[in-house]
């Protein structure tokens, strides 16, 4: 759980303001979504109009870009409707512990519910942002896989250099088992022993876990009025 090279990121020449359309995912260039209004038509990339429907979306390796952009999308959708529940939808290999640090801080600080949603992977820091979903909408498609490890972490320089950074990933590895183990209801023990090497899980082991409270292969419509439907 830390930055490499599955944590690179390529920025495109106009990020948007909203969404992660100023990223490239795997080397393709986001779509375009084109609406029909009173005034014409209005283009979003795919991202921003997803978020217009309050789902945000974890598709990337998870570094500091992606840590600012979601925890921005967060707190303007807190800013938009309080009261609205934000889908926070995740299919990510993890990535820096830091960044994971950040968006988990903003999604226990905002007001509105985050209904968590596992389809593909939640690995490493993406397994506790799964976790950390409201209690009892946190979900995971079928064929889902979540891995749970401890951080990884390199360092080199001086021996007392070694030493402090030694210490600092210590006390992150501590406080990521207190994370687990408050939202997934385990003993810290056991959370200790399972970090210790990577534990992957299926979608019904991780709900048997706690990490989720269900399986879904098919969506409660909550509201089926917009143009996307959002998961109760």
């Amino acid at each position: 759980m830390a930055g490499g090279p599955n944590a690179t990121k390529e920025p495109e020449s106009q990020p948007a303001a909203a969404g992660l359309s100023g990223l490239r995912v795997q080397n393709y260039l986001v779509p375009t979504v084109v609406e029909q209004t009173n005034r014409g038509e209005r283009a979003f990339d795919l991202y921003s109009r997803l978020l217009k429907e309050n789902i945000v979306f974890i598709g990337t390796p998870i570094d500091d870009t992606v840590a600012n952009l979601i925890c921005a999308q967060l707190l303007h959708l807190e800013s938009e409707n309080p009261d609205r529940d934000i889908s926070l939808y995740i299919n990510s290999p993890g990535g820096d512990i830091n960044s994971l640090f950040a968006i988990y801080d903003t999604m226990q600080y905002i007001k509105p519910d985050v209904t968590t949603i596992c389809f593909g992977q939640a690995a490493s820091a993406a397994a506790v942002l799964l976790a950390a979903g409201t209690p009892g909408k946190r979900l995971a498609l079928p064929h889902s896989r979540v891995l749970i490890h401890q951080p990884y972490a390199g360092a080199q320089g001086q021996v007392s250099d070694i030493e402090l950074a030694s210490k600092e990933i210590q006390r992150l590895k501590v406080q990521l088992e207190e994370i687990l183990a408050r939202h997934t209801g385990q003993d810290p023990e056991r959370i200790h022993a399972d970090t210790d090497r990577d534990f992957v899980m299926t979608a019904e082991e991780a709900r048997e876990y706690g990490i989720i409270d269900e399986v879904i292969d098919q969506r409660n419509l909550a509201d089926n009025s917009g143009p996307i439907a959002v998961v109760e």
